[in-house]
């Protein structure tokens, strides 16, 4: 029992941290976005609550889920996050997935937004994968838009939600969330040059 008390508060530390990162970043800004460790281990999925400024999360505002969505431990009450049952509908279609990162980064959202597929102009794409699904316009927090994405995502590990933003999955949380980063670096660079593409080249 103690083992997995000390575990438990080990991914809860370590899911703040990252919220945090992506809080600062520039990837979830006011209160956006969601992040989940899920450890198969003992069944227990971690999640962001709904409503937080990332700075201000404790260890006491994380939401234990089982794999059915019945909660396991609330501490402060709060709200799980608007998309747990996206998460749960991923980790049931992916075993090989412990971690989802949904955040709503402006370039590759801007990319969703239009249905337009963020090609893999830089080397920072290796990191994902370089192609990714993308799944069409439902409802934030509906079990619709959970299926749409657990579809898209299948043989990817990155997923641009249609007006929405975007979900990277992995088998660890840091690789979760920078997989996000770099899909974020590469949509950016991705505009840059189609933009510049327009203008006349100054070069020999």
């Amino acid at each position: 029992m103690k083992e997995k008390c000390d575990m438990l508060l080990e991914r809860k530390f370590e899911l703040i941290q990252i919220a945090k990162r992506a809080e600062r970043d520039g990837l979830c800004k006011h209160k956006s976005g969601n992040l989940s460790i899920y450890d198969r281990e003992h069944g227990c999925i971690l999640i962001t609550p709904s409503g937080f400024y990332r700075a201000d999360l404790t260890e006491d505002d994380i939401i234990i889920t089982d794999l059915n969505g019945n909660i396991v431990e609330n501490i402060n009450q709060n709200k799980p996050s608007i998309e747990l049952m996206l998460h749960l509908y991923i980790y049931e279609d992916r075993q090989d997935v412990n971690a989802v990162v949904h955040t709503h980064s402006h370039y590759a959202t801007a990319f969703a937004i239009n249905g337009i597929k963020i090609e893999p102009v830089a080397t920072e794409a290796f990191f994902y994968g370089e192609k990714m699904g993308l799944a069409s316009y439902a409802k934030p927090g509906s079990m619709d838009l959970a299926n749409r994405v657990t579809i898209a995502i299948r043989n990817y590990d990155v997923c641009l939600l249609k007006n929405h933003g975007v979900v990277t999955v992995a088998n660890s949380l840091e690789s979760a969330y920078m997989k996000a980063v770099y899909v974020e670096d590469v949509a950016k660079l991705d505009y840059l040059s189609r933009t510049l593409a327009d203008t006349k080249s100054i070069l020999p």
